[in-house]
């Protein structure tokens, strides 16, 4: 068809930014944010955080974003709100979908703003309802058995989100298949172009040590630098080796702001743009990374340790039990190794034996049994 009218016929393509999915992984430990109430309470951290999702949200109409609480006896979303399984109803017009009306009437109830955007009031009533519901249930004993936060589960659970969202908006034989036949057929070079998603975590962190989750949170920063998505971090108080680690070996940004009162400038600034727009930033960076690692056996950071031959496994100290290996439970000779090292015995040195009738020379006698030539 191109060459019967001069033509040149190609398939529209869209040239908008790419999708991009934010995950947000909010540390609620109580203890943490009791400690830091003077300069940043916890309500009005939330309040920032609301205000730089819309702002994400309305960078592009394609933007998701999701909202995981990290607290202290458990993780969940905030946002999207996670739904129960539901038994489908013989009763039901449907077997897969309920067309009676009894879901919309499940979800918190909305009220009608017309100086709100609906979907920034949809975002912002559900974080606000599941935050409520997780105060509510958090317990005394809760608090007791431990003062860090599950931040290794609430990674998890947004490697989970992003690898299921990304998996929605993979091109498909569905797609393809939808174009017509007639565009196909008028340009040879005609090929449908369909932007894969952008993803990246931000962890907004308020907690100190977290060696006891070590294995945990280096399980999914191995995962997600594994999937090229860059992990944020925004430590507000307390101080970690862990997300250090994790912003510099996913290529994310590390900002440990001296006035965590300026949270709303420091998350408009510096973790606003996606990993698009920050090809063309200088972003900032962790600068001296602790590379250092945490123990198997105390969960402490260590500068010299033992590790085991068989699971990589790292202690501090060679009095095991039974010289067992805490992960995989191999025999490990760590004490007899520390106590009494082998001793090193030199080889001998062999002797290289030269050949008669290249050492003897014209004339010279050699006897019997003899391998050095004998003069006169």
């Amino acid at each position: 068809m191109n060459t019967i009218d001069g033509s040149n016929r190609h398939v529209k393509t869209d040239v908008a930014p790419p999708p991009s999915l934010l995950a947000i992984v909010l540390d609620t430990n109580p203890h943490a944010w009791a400690h830091l109430s003077a300069s940043l309470s916890l309500s009005a951290a939330l309040a920032n955080l609301l205000v730089f999702i819309n702002a994400h949200l309305a960078s592009g109409n394609a933007n998701e974003v999701a909202v995981i609480a990290s607290h202290s006896h458990k993780a969940t979303f905030l946002y999207p709100t996670p739904k129960p399984p539901q038994i489908p109803s013989r009763n039901g017009t449907n077997g897969d979908v309920d067309l009676n009306g009894t879901e919309e009437s499940n979800g918190p109830h909305i009220a009608e703003n017309p100086n709100k955007y609906r979907a920034f009031a949809q975002v912002e009533s559900a974080i606000l309802n599941n935050f409520e519901k997780l105060l509510n249930e958090t317990k005394e004993s809760h608090l007791a058995a431990t003062p860090t936060t599950l931040i290794g589960g609430a990674i998890s659970l947004a490697l989970t989100f992003i690898s299921k969202s990304a998996i929605l908006h993979a091109p498909t034989a569905a797609s393809a298949e939808s174009m017509s036949l007639a565009a196909l057929a008028d340009s040879e070079n005609a090929h449908i172009d369909r932007i894969q998603l952008t993803s990246r975590i931000l962890i907004v962190s308020v907690s100190g040590d977290l060696a006891n989750q070590y294995i945990p949170v280096m399980n999914s920063i191995f995962a997600a630098q594994r999937k090229k998505i860059p992990i944020d971090i925004l430590k507000l108080a307390g101080d970690t080796v862990l997300l250090q680690q994790a912003s510099d070996t996913t290529g994310g940004v590390y900002m440990k702001p001296e006035r965590p009162e300026g949270l709303l400038q420091y998350l408009m600034m510096a973790f606003l743009p996606d990993a698009t727009a920050r090809n063309s930033l200088v972003v900032p960076s962790a600068g001296g990374v602790d590379f250092r690692a945490a123990c198997f056996c105390h969960r402490k950071v260590v500068d010299i340790g033992y590790v085991c031959s068989v699971c990589l496994s790292i202690f501090c100290t060679s009095s095991l039990p039974d010289n067992l290996c805490l992960t995989c439970a191999s025999y490990l000779s760590l004490r007899s190794a520390v106590i009494n090292p082998p001793a090193l015995i030199p080889r001998k040195k062999k002797r290289k034996k030269r050949a008669a009738t290249d050492s003897a020379t014209p004339g010279a006698s050699t006897p019997a049994g003899s391998s050095t030539p004998m003069h006169p």
